[in-house]
């Protein structure tokens, strides 16, 4: 009978705290990059890793919606305009996704598993890029 109280007490904690989160403002919205042909490199690489992973890296990127401003160990500024969300996932892997903000929106450029120690030039070139797309077409 205590097991059935415990499950009762611990689903009506999770309810409550589900209802308070819910009511708390986003302090920014996030949305993903879309290139000129309509592929959202960020989402489909999402969708390519491990459910658990998935829900790691969206519980962190939760936390820069509802947080910001975020700094370490969740965000670091990279320069240029641009963040990274820093996500230790299942196997001890270390993934990153690189950000700009524009107004109160979050866009996701880029998002990879790092094999380095440092950020590979080539990801940050690619993730200025993609910026330098949305801010070009958000103008018009």
């Amino acid at each position: 009978m205590v097991v059935g109280v415990d499950k009762l007490l611990d689903k009506t904690y999770h309810n409550k705290y589900a209802l308070a989160v819910t009511q708390i403002p986003k302090k920014i919205n996030v949305f993903f990059f879309k290139s000129d042909t309509g592929k959202m490199p960020v989402r489909d690489w999402l969708l390519g890793l491990p459910a658990e992973d998935r829900r790691i890296i969206g519980e962190d990127i939760k936390t820069v919606e509802f947080g910001w401003p975020v700094g370490m160990p969740v965000v670091r500024p990279l320069g240029d305009k641009l963040y990274e969300v820093r996500s230790v996932l299942t196997n001890g892997d270390e993934s990153r996704i690189i950000f700009t903000l524009f107004k109160s929106l979050m866009i996701l450029l880029h998002g990879f598993v790092k094999k380095t120690k440092k950020t590979r030039q080539r990801d940050l070139d690619l993730a200025k890029n993609r910026m330098r797309k949305f801010l070009q077409d958000a103008q018009t």
